[in-house]
């Protein structure tokens, strides 16, 4: 595919209405593959040569000669110009390549060794390992291993979900209940379970559950020794239940920081947020406004002064860049995420974090 970019460089060259620098940069590979290998936007043009994007396109097109040895087709599509590569150059080349390569086929180094930070897995201590997450860690595995076979240097995060009101209710619910369990070896996570969901059906009858949560919360929050102690038991046992699936997967991770990891970190995040200007008071919740980029605001600290997952995300990704300086951060999560993770990314470039933002 980069020989193919190449041959359609050089024949842009000649056929360009006008100059432009790193013009590799402007051809795109299209979503839709029926559009083509990969399409050069004539949008950008349209400013210099005052003319319509189809028009300049056409143009182009007239203009261009092609080697069909690598170039199967050229088409003007709205305002871009699709190039379709040649299919039999393709599998020729592809078979050529692949007996002598064998188990070394598709590999290279243009990672250079350069860091890939892969945010995959991700579940929530003091319950079971559910399917969600195991897509998630197949997936992660994958693109760790790809990267690596790449020439980068794949470094798995294991982001774990390890603070909350989860566990003041777990907390809660423990030292309400704890007598009336037993918590065998090996399964003590299931036993939690029960007293975590125990405890959200009794809340609904019983508000002042919902209080009592909070105040476990705020003993953990507060560095309580025996809060702290029983939550390190929670998040080992947690931990130890996990282990026995990833190593079914073959799955590795090279940091296991959490949430509660990023605690003390928030603090500087939103500090910095202040200093440039970005953090702003709306209906009493501290957002960044995202307006201008068609998403909604992102709320950081809500109006009841708490942090929110977005908060330790932002800590979290800033804290990847400082201590790995990426290439590459890759989120593998769910599709309802999409969201959340735009607004990150783009709250961490408005803070002056474009070169990470757009490696």
């Amino acid at each position: 595919m980069n020989d193919l970019k190449q041959v359609i460089i050089k024949c842009l060259e000649k056929a360009m209405p006008t100059s432009i620098d790193d013009l590799d940069k402007f051809l795109e590979i299209p979503a839709d593959a029926s559009r083509g290998d990969y399409a050069l936007p004539c949008f950008p043009l349209a400013k210099i040569l005052k003319k319509s994007p189809a028009l300049i396109a056409q143009e182009i097109k007239d203009k261009i000669v092609i080697d069909p040895q690598y170039i199967e087709k050229v088409e003007v599509v709205g305002g871009y110009l699709n190039f379709y590569g040649n299919p039999q150059t393709f599998v020729k080349h592809l078979l050529e390549n692949f007996d002598p390569k064998k188990e070394k086929f598709g590999s290279s180094n243009i990672g250079k060794g350069r860091n890939v930070v892969i945010d995959y897995s991700s579940p929530n201590i003091a319950k079971p390992f559910h399917i969600g997450h195991l897509r998630s860690t197949v997936i992660g595995g994958a693109i760790y291993r790809i990267y690596q076979f790449l020439g980068y240097h794949s470094i798995g995060v294991n982001f774990l979900g390890d603070w909350g009101v989860q566990f003041g209710k777990v907390m809660a619910g423990l030292s309400l209940w704890k007598d009336e369990y037993t918590f065998t070896e090996g399964k003590e996570i299931d036993t939690i379970l029960k007293i975590y969901v125990r405890y959200n059906q009794e809340e609904k009858e019983k508000p002042e559950l919902n209080d009592l949560a909070k105040k476990w919360l705020k003993k953990l929050e507060d560095h309580d020794e025996e809060t702290v102690q029983t939550w390190q038991w929670i998040r080992k046992i947690s931990l130890e239940n996990f282990q026995k699936t990833y190593r079914l997967l073959h799955s590795h991770f090279d940091s296991y920081h959490g949430e509660a990891y990023y605690n003390d970190k928030m603090q500087d995040i939103l500090d910095e947020l202040q200093q440039k200007h970005l953090l702003k008071e709306s209906e009493g919740a501290h957002v960044v406004d995202l307006e201008e980029y068609h998403m909604p605001p992102c709320i950081l600290i809500t109006s009841a002064g708490t942090s929110i997952y977005a908060t330790r995300d932002l800590a979290a990704l800033k804290d990847r860049a400082k201590t790995y300086d990426f290439a590459k951060a890759l989120y593998v999560v769910g599709a309802e995420q999409q969201l959340h993770f735009k607004q990150i990314f783009k709250v961490f470039e408005l803070m002056g974090y474009d070169t990470y933002a757009k490696r």
